[in-house]
């Protein structure tokens, strides 16, 4: 038994592989054939099982680790999906800014309000020429106005001088029938 337990224990403690060549050179030999001792087909194939099981177990533990990958690996995926669309949608909503209800775009929007200034400044500029040109055309008829009362003026006190002048004068022709005439 003690030669059995040694082997037993050899056996536990080899690879399989090593096993076969334990058998192999610790048989009999007959004729062609190999004579093995039960005992070692069985410890071998005990063996075998056992490294066949710790290899499925392996092989089990294996697929489930690469199984939860894959599931880690696809929430990943969808977890960058979303954060690429709430990206997206954060960039557009930097970018968009709200215009008289509707979202334009910040470019389109500074487009907007600089061609609405230059079409107020040019708007400006055309009522500040025409309120020059009616001002200088209001102050021309002013100083015509004034030129033409001065005028008046003058025309009336001079026709007044000239009226005075003249009813004098027929007063003194009056004057000179009715002392001529008397």
């Amino acid at each position: 038994m003690n030669a059995q337990e040694e082997e037993e224990i050899s056996s536990d403690s080899s690879s399989i592989n090593s096993q076969f060549q334990d058998i192999i050179e610790n048989s009999n030999n007959y004729q062609d054939y190999k004579v093995v001792k039960q005992i070692r087909l069985e410890q071998l194939q005990k063996s075998t099982v056992e490294e066949i099981n710790n290899l499925n177990d392996e092989i089990e533990e294996t697929n489930a680790t690469i199984q939860q990958q894959k599931n880690e690996i696809q929430t990943l995926k969808n977890n960058l999906a979303e954060t690429k669309t709430a990206l997206e949608n954060a960039t557009q909503e930097k970018d968009d800014i709200i215009f008289l209800g509707f979202a334009t775009e910040k470019n389109t929007y500074q487009t907007i309000m600089w061609l609405l200034l230059i079409i107020l400044v040019l708007i400006l500029v055309f009522f500040i020429y025409k309120y020059k040109s009616s001002n200088t055309q209001t102050k021309e008829a002013q100083k015509r106005l004034a030129e033409a009362e001065a005028d008046y003026d003058d025309f009336r006190q001079k026709s007044l001088e000239k009226q005075q002048k003249l009813g004098r004068m027929l007063q003194d022709e009056k004057n000179k029938q009715a002392k001529n005439g008397n």
